[in-house]
């Protein structure tokens, strides 16, 4: 469909322009593309005249179809070639272009040149059998539009008649360019002098992979040094895509490591507030725990203050009994003084009355013995009631020695986790020193490597110097011609020693920075340390108030114990009571034992958790010393690289002894200097 609105748009531009001969042509192309569906534009051998090059300019102008334009061998104009090649200017799609065999001079260069400077999609082009060499000013203009294009990595420049001041137009032009990789200058007229500017031009050029000369005059020695600088310059392309993709493979480790830092900064500050907020609700729990002790304090007193009323009661009942007792004993005296008076009276009664007393006695027999069995039942709930008060005395005996057990085994469970914590401490310590060893150890030794890196460059840069020294007195007459020559190997070689120190230096940098992190890494655990000692810290001050709190209650309870054992023994009758009261005291310390056992509980989870905060610590120390292996064999890669940098720029500088000896060996004055 799109090739369909171009034939039909090129007919109608051929049309409006009196060109009907082009219809067999579209027609053609049309076949063509609709039999193998490429994006190429092929009027290769066809005699295309200036019309249609206009025509042509204007279609591909706007044009978003082809790719591929190849217009070899087409006899086209002057004229022709700048309004096919303005059409060009604007196009976006377009990346080859060939347009071998049209014999295109100045105004062609100049519309070449124009292209170059407008158009940033091209890639290829192929000016082979040509003749833009001929005219100077025009393919001055082609060198500053090849000079200002980034676009370009294949040109082709075979038999255009390019001579040595074209050579010193294009070096010019390639002094300036960063982009081309590939220029074929075979068979044309450059010469030794073109020869020399393009190897000037190379020490500057970093891009250029592929320069083919055969077929120019020019001497093998300077074809030699030429190719050797393109092996430079292919060499370092590769090094650098070799270093980008290791440095986009190292930014996305450092990123990966950097989420999982993240990952394990969340996962610890997570278990930091659910220990936070265990440590609220056990807070709370204990402090509901001593509200309900306080309560059983207050209720303890209060039982006991009833008891104390209880006991006063049963006093004042005692007194008024032993008053009764003494009123009765000064009636009984009364009594037996008016017997005594009345015995006289009474004897002759007593016959009369022995009988009736007789009688009496014998009820009164049977009132006492009535009683002494009474007395003894009552001796025998007595003794049972002892009985039941040592069993529960026993009981209770029982309960504190299962209490200082408990209280001995958290004790020693909290020394053992004091001498855990210890020992994790110290080899977390160990592990940091080592670490830091090693880390200066490799800072050391970096520094080392620099020093004697830069003490033999500076061996070598002294032999120079000797060499150069050497070279001034033999040719002391061409001494003008070599200086720029000298100048610039030394700017050269300042430049690599800068390069070489800004990669150490950045090398540095970043091992320092990954210093750093490790370092904050190594602190933040530190920080988490301590505050899991002071969480710690924390519960062994709460596990000592509540073994206080505990003591003082035993304390109490004994009191109260001694207290009720007296008053059982003064009052018998109020026994059931005070057993009562007991057995609903051991139920409130069955209830403390059941929260000593929740605590215990609470203990062991506390133990499960630092066992588990000990297995993450562990592994993250692992993590860390995989982290360490790894930086261990970047360090050991970027070693490897920058001793093959230093070997690349010992090759190039012997490259560049050898190109001035060569140099000089080939000058005239070097084949002068005998004779004189």
């Amino acid at each position: 469909m799109v090739m369909e609105d171009f034939r039909r748009s090129y007919l109608r531009l051929c049309k409006e322009g009196g060109i009907d001969s082009q219809e067999s042509v579209l027609a053609q192309l049309h076949d063509t593309r609709a039999a193998t569906g490429s994006c190429r534009l092929d009027l290769s051998g066809q005699s295309i005249t200036t019309d249609t090059c206009s025509v042509l300019g204007r279609v591909l102008q706007n044009d978003t179809v082809f790719t591929e334009i190849l217009l070899s061998d087409c006899m086209l104009s002057e004229e022709g070639a700048k309004l096919l090649l303005n059409g060009l200017c604007s196009n976006t799609t377009v990346k080859v272009l060939d347009l071998k065999g049209n014999n295109m001079r100045g105004t062609g260069a100049e519309a070449l040149g124009q292209l170059l400077v407008r158009n940033k999609m091209l890639r290829r082009l192929v000016l082979e059998w040509n003749a833009l060499g001929m005219w100077e000013e025009g393919f001055a203009v082609f060198c500053e539009g090849l000079a200002s294009n980034a676009s370009l990595t294949q040109l082709d420049l075979r038999n255009n008649q390019i001579n040595h001041q074209g050579a010193a137009e294009l070096c010019i032009a390639l002094k300036r360019n960063s982009g081309l990789q590939e220029l074929d200058l075979r068979w044309n007229n450059i010469g030794l002098l073109g020869g020399r500017s393009l190897l000037e031009a190379m020490q500057q050029n970093r891009t250029l992979t592929k320069l083919e000369m055969a077929g120019n005059n020019i001497p093998s020695d300077t074809l030699r040094a030429v190719e050797q600088s393109m092996n430079h310059n292919a060499d370092r392309q590769t090094t650098l895509r070799e270093s980008r993709s290791r440095t986009h493979v190292l930014s996305k480790e450092i990123q990966i490591l950097k989420d999982e830092k993240s990952r394990q900064f969340l996962s610890l500050m997570d278990t930091i507030d659910r220990q936070k907020d265990e440590m609220g609700r056990s807070s709370r729990n204990s402090s509901i725990r001593l509200g309900q002790l306080h309560e059983a304090l207050n209720e303890q007193k209060s039982s006991v203050n009833s008891l104390t009323a209880k006991l006063q009661m049963s006093e004042a009942a005692l007194a008024l009994s032993e008053q009764k007792a003494h009123d009765l004993g000064e009636l009984l005296t009364r009594v037996k003084m008016e017997k005594a008076e009345l015995r006289d009276r009474q004897s002759r009664e007593i016959k009369k009355e022995h009988e009736d007393s007789a009688l009496r006695e014998a009820k009164l027999l049977k009132e006492l013995n009535g009683l002494s069995e009474k007395n003894l039942h009552l001796r025998s709930k007595l003794e049972e009631t002892e009985r039941r008060c040592k069993t529960q005395q026993d009981q209770i005996f029982e309960l504190k020695q299962e209490l200082t057990n408990t209280s001995a085994e958290l004790k020693l469970r909290l020394a053992q986790t004091e001498e855990r914590l210890e020992m994790e401490k110290r080899r977390s310590k160990q592990a940091l020193e080592d670490m830091d060893s090693l880390r200066q150890k490799e800072v050391d030794h970096l520094t080392r490597h620099q020093e004697e890196s830069e003490r033999a460059l500076q061996e070598r840069i002294l032999k120079l110097e000797g060499q150069r020294i050497q070279l001034e007195e033999e040719l002391s007459r061409a001494k003008a011609s070599l200086v720029t020559e000298r100048a610039q190997a030394e700017e050269e070689l300042g430049k690599v020693r800068a390069q070489v120190r800004l990669e150490e230096q950045q090398h540095l940098s970043g091992l320092e920075e990954k210093l750093r992190a490790l370092r904050q890494s190594r602190d933040e655990s530190q920080n988490h340390c301590t505050q899991q000692k002071q969480n710690i810290a924390e519960l062994h001050a709460r596990v000592g108030q509540q073994s206080i709190e505990m003591d003082t209650l035993r304390r109490r309870i004994d009191e109260l114990q001694q207290e009720l054992a007296g008053k059982e023994q003064e009052k018998v009758s109020d026994v059931t009571r005070v057993r009562v009261e007991l057995q609903e005291q051991i139920g409130h310390l069955q209830a403390e034992r059941t929260a000593q056992s929740g605590l215990k509980e609470k203990i062991a989870a506390l133990e499960r958790e630092m066992k588990a905060l000990s297995a993450t610590h562990r592994e993250a120390l692992l993590d860390k010393e995989s982290e360490i292996s790894s930086l261990l064999e970047r360090l050991r890669i970027r070693e490897g690289e920058i001793q093959r940098m230093r070997e690349d720029e010992a090759q190039r500088a012997s490259f560049l002894q050898n190109a001035i000896l060569t140099y000089v060996q080939g000058s005239p004055l070097a084949h002068f200097s005998p004779k004189k």
